[in-house]
C-alpha cells in the first residue's frame, strides 16, 4: 500500500462513501464497471476498493494480497477511487464486522456497500447478512451473469419492500437503511473466475 493510498483514507462527516470489497483475484474490466457506475449512480465522494486478505466462502486461497493491492491500483487509478487493505490492518475476516468498524468509527460518514448482482444472488450466505443491510444502504449493480436469478434470490426477496427505484439512486446513501436500489448500466462480461479458468490476463480498464 502506497502512503498516498493511505492518506486518501481519511475520511470526513457528510461524506457519502461506496465500499466496494473483493478478493479482486484477478481485477477486471468488470469490477472497474461496478465502480464507475457507483460512483458516478450515487453521487459519491469516494469509491473504497477493500481488498480482501481471503474469502470465506471461496473454496480456493486468492493470490498474495501485496500483488493483488498492486494489481487493483493500477487498474482503479481515476480519481475518487481508493484502493485499500483495511481488513487485513484490521484484523476482521467478515463483511459484517468492517462495517460495524467503520461505522461505528466514523457516525457522520454516509457509507453505501457496492456489489455486483453475481454477489447478490448469495448474499443470503454471507456471515450476518441482514445486519449489514441494516446498517448500511446497498447498491447491487447489474452483470450479465444470472440477472434474474439475482433478482429472485433469498436476499433480493426478503429486502423487497426496502427497494429504492433506479431512477432515485442518488438519494440512496441518505437513506436509512434497510434500503436497496438495482442498477443496469451497459454490461461487462468478464468474470475473475473465467479469467482465472483460461490463464488470461485480466483485460484493460
Amino acid at each position: 500500500m502506497t502512503a498516498g493510498a493511505l492518506r486518501s483514507e481519511v475520511l470526513t462527516p457528510g461524506m457519502r462513501v461506496g465500499l466496494f470489497g473483493g478478493s479482486f483475484d484477478p481485477v477486471h474490466a468488470g469490477h472497474l464497471h461496478v465502480a464507475r457506475t457507483a460512483l458516478k449512480r450515487l453521487a459519491l465522494d469516494r469509491v473504497w476498493w477493500i481488498v480482501s486478505p481471503q474469502n470465506p466462502l471461496k473454496p480456493h486461497a486468492p493470490g498474495d494480497l501485496a500483488r493483488r493491492l498492486r494489481a487493483v491500483e493500477a487498474a482503479a487509478r481515476a480519481p475518487r477511487m481508493v484502493v485499500t487493505d483495511i481488513e487485513a490492518r484490521l484484523g476482521v475476516r467478515y463483511t459484517a464486522d468492517l462495517v460495524a468498524r467503520l461505522t461505528a468509527a466514523h457516525p457522520g460518514v454516509r457509507f453505501v456497500w457496492i456489489m455486483g448482482a453475481d454477489s447478490l444472488a448469495g448474499f443470503h450466505r454471507w456471515k450476518d447478512w441482514q445486519t449489514i443491510a441494516a446498517r448500511v444502504p446497498i447498491a447491487v449493480i447489474a452483470r450479465p451473469t444470472d440477472p434474474i436469478r439475482a433478482r429472485l434470490s433469498r436476499a433480493a426477496r426478503t429486502l423487497s419492500r426496502h427497494r429504492l427505484p433506479q431512477s432515485r439512486a442518488a438519494a440512496l446513501p441518505s437513506c436509512l437503511p434497510p434500503c436497496w436500489t438495482y442498477l443496469t448500466a451497459p454490461l461487462h462480461g468478464e468474470s475473475s473466475r473465467a479469467l482465472r479458468a483460461h490463464g488470461a490476463r485480466p483485460a484493460s480498464p
